[in-house]
């Protein structure tokens, strides 16, 4: 095998997905894999297109400020979970909003756009929830960085202590992934493999498995059924943090009658935890609906793709799509329900500035974002937006 290049480069900038952009001596752009703004570093050239490369950091000669030892043993194994703890936590907020900033400068051609962190989870110990992978001993853990090779973990530092701890223990067969989940206000737990017949072991005897299995979580005051098939955040923390920005976006619209649509709602987080008098949630997941009409049963909970709801008038709208964004199907059938303030939950920076043109074509202006961190020590963004229609 021919040797890979070498160069030296400065880098400039974090692009979404979490690599640094430079330019390579011929100015090609590359996307390098450890490095942060501002650091000369040196790189190995391992995937070279014609318009771009992609490298990893072999040697950093100036380090940023915001550059720390990560502490995780884990990591050093070459577990692939955390790609950012060479970055200290409150850099890695300002990072996000940066990328958030640029994608709607780039792609929505927004370039006052207000975009302002606002702020994180704990950066240790916040997930209650962790998609795992099985190795062929039947231990679980992480993809490893840039691989397919399970990294079993013995413990993880991002996880609840009552995750981590089930961690050395549980072993699966018959299946690839597991999905553990544990309850910060119960201590309930659940497991669900990605086939079925798997065979889970080293579980609690009070743990519940399958994807009809199901917990309970706070939420601000809120108490949720959470079934091992919905989607949940990365902890409650996450929640927490999220209800409030959307509480603090929808502003005065919280206040006034009429109906309010929640849509792609999970297991109705939005509609449980504010405080909304008439709720229309939209979601396509049976188990999540299922889920919803217990945490809100007063709501209107109506199971479908949004794409398919028949729009009815509402006075505003939080919408939280997948990590795909709304999409000019979505974007037309929310438009049709005419919110006069649409606030959007995006977990994608592109999505967002995609999402932005979309609705800007059917009358709506975004007055700001704010980015929240509910994946320290990862490149994962979720940004809260408003959106008013003129």
């Amino acid at each position: 095998m021919p040797d890979r290049p070498v160069e030296t480069v400065r880098a400039e900038k974090m692009a979404a997905g979490g690599d640094a952009i430079a330019h390579l001596a011929d100015g090609r752009v590359v996307f390098v894999d450890g490095a942060l703004p501002g650091e000369d570093v040196r790189v190995e050239v391992h995937s070279d297109k014609r318009d771009f490369a992609r490298a990893r950091v072999l040697d950093v000669l100036t380090p940023s400020h915001a550059r720390v030892q990560p502490p995780c043993p884990e990591l050093a194994r070459g577990c692939g979970g955390c790609a950012w703890q060479h970055v200290e936590p409150t850099a890695q907020r300002s990072l996000k909003a940066e990328i958030v900033a640029d994608a709607l400068r780039r792609t929505a051609k927004l370039d006052a756009a207000s975009v302002v962190d606002g702020g994180g989870v704990p950066p240790w110990a916040y997930r209650t929830t962790m998609r795992l992978a099985v190795g062929t001993d039947g231990r679980v853990g992480l993809r490893g960085a840039a691989s397919h090779d399970v990294i079993a973990l013995d413990a993880c530092m991002v996880a609840h202590p009552a995750l981590s701890a089930l961690l050395p223990a549980v072993r699966v067969r018959g299946a690839k992934e597991l999905t553990l989940r544990v309850s910060a206000a119960t201590g309930e737990v659940t497991a669900m493999a990605d086939r079925p017949g798997a065979r889970i072991t080293g579980l609690p005897p009070s743990a519940l498995v399958g994807a009809e299995a199901v917990l309970h979580e706070d939420v601000l005051g809120a108490r949720l059924r959470v079934s091992a098939g919905s989607f949940f955040q990365s902890g409650p923390a996450a929640a927490a943090l999220l209800v409030g920005a959307v509480m603090h976006a929808a502003g005065e619209r919280l206040t006034i009658d009429g109906p309010v649509l929640d849509a792609f709602g999970g297991v109705g987080l939005f509609a449980a935890a504010l405080p909304l008098r008439d709720a229309v949630i939209v979601e396509s997941s049976r188990s999540a609906c299922a889920d919803a009409r217990v945490n809100v049963p007063e709501a209107e909970v109506v199971c479908t793709p949004f794409e398919r709801w028949t729009p009815r008038p509402v006075e505003w709208a939080v919408v939280d799509p997948a990590r795909a964004g709304l999409g000019r199907d979505a974007a037309a059938v929310l438009a049709a329900a005419g919110p006069r303030r649409v606030v959007l939950v995006s977990c994608d920076p592109v999505s967002l500035a995609r999402d932005a043109v979309l609705l800007a074509a059917h009358g709506y202006s975004l007055r700001d974002s704010v980015v929240l961190d509910l994946f320290p020590h990862t490149p994962h963004v979720e940004v809260v937006s408003v959106f008013d229609r003129a």
